[in-house]
């Protein structure tokens, strides 16, 4: 799989990341939540796991991530993209979904999705993806 490297920054695929820069990130993008009492080996198989994981990498230490979920076949959700917030609006987001969707792309994959923060849409918009008109998205709780 490939990788880029752009003034000193690094975005590639792995299947391990330091757990303790991933938990960084999910804790700066207010996803991380104390009481979920979430292990070591639950954030190990988040990277082992993913159908592809982008980390990327200033010098060694993550600062941004992205994964795609997905049979590498047909469909693919892009998920989990995140920046620390000390390195956003830097474009580092819009190189992670670009890289992810190359990937998918390369790979014969066709449909593409994902689900958005609010607020995001003009950055997805931005990249191609369009709001699924007549579609609405589910949890199971």
């Amino acid at each position: 799989m490939s990788s880029k490297k752009i003034n000193g920054i690094e975005i590639k695929f792995v299947r391990t990341i330091p757990v303790d820069q991933l938990q960084a990130l999910y804790q700066d993008a207010g996803w991380w939540h104390d009481e979920y009492k979430t292990t070591d080996e639950f954030l190990r198989r988040i990277p082992e796991k993913s159908a592809l994981f982008a980390g990327v990498f200033l010098e060694k230490k993550l600062i941004g991530m992205g994964r795609a979920l997905s049979d590498l076949c047909s469909d693919a959700y892009i998920q989990d993209v995140v920046v620390l917030s000390d390195y956003q609006k830097l474009g580092i987001g819009s190189m992670i979904v670009k890289f992810l969707v190359e990937e998918l792309k390369k790979r014969g994959v066709d449909w593409i999705g994902l689900i958005g923060e609010p607020g995001t849409r003009s950055f997805y918009e931005h990249l191609g993806f369009r709001q699924m008109k007549d579609y609405i998205p589910f949890k199971l709780e």
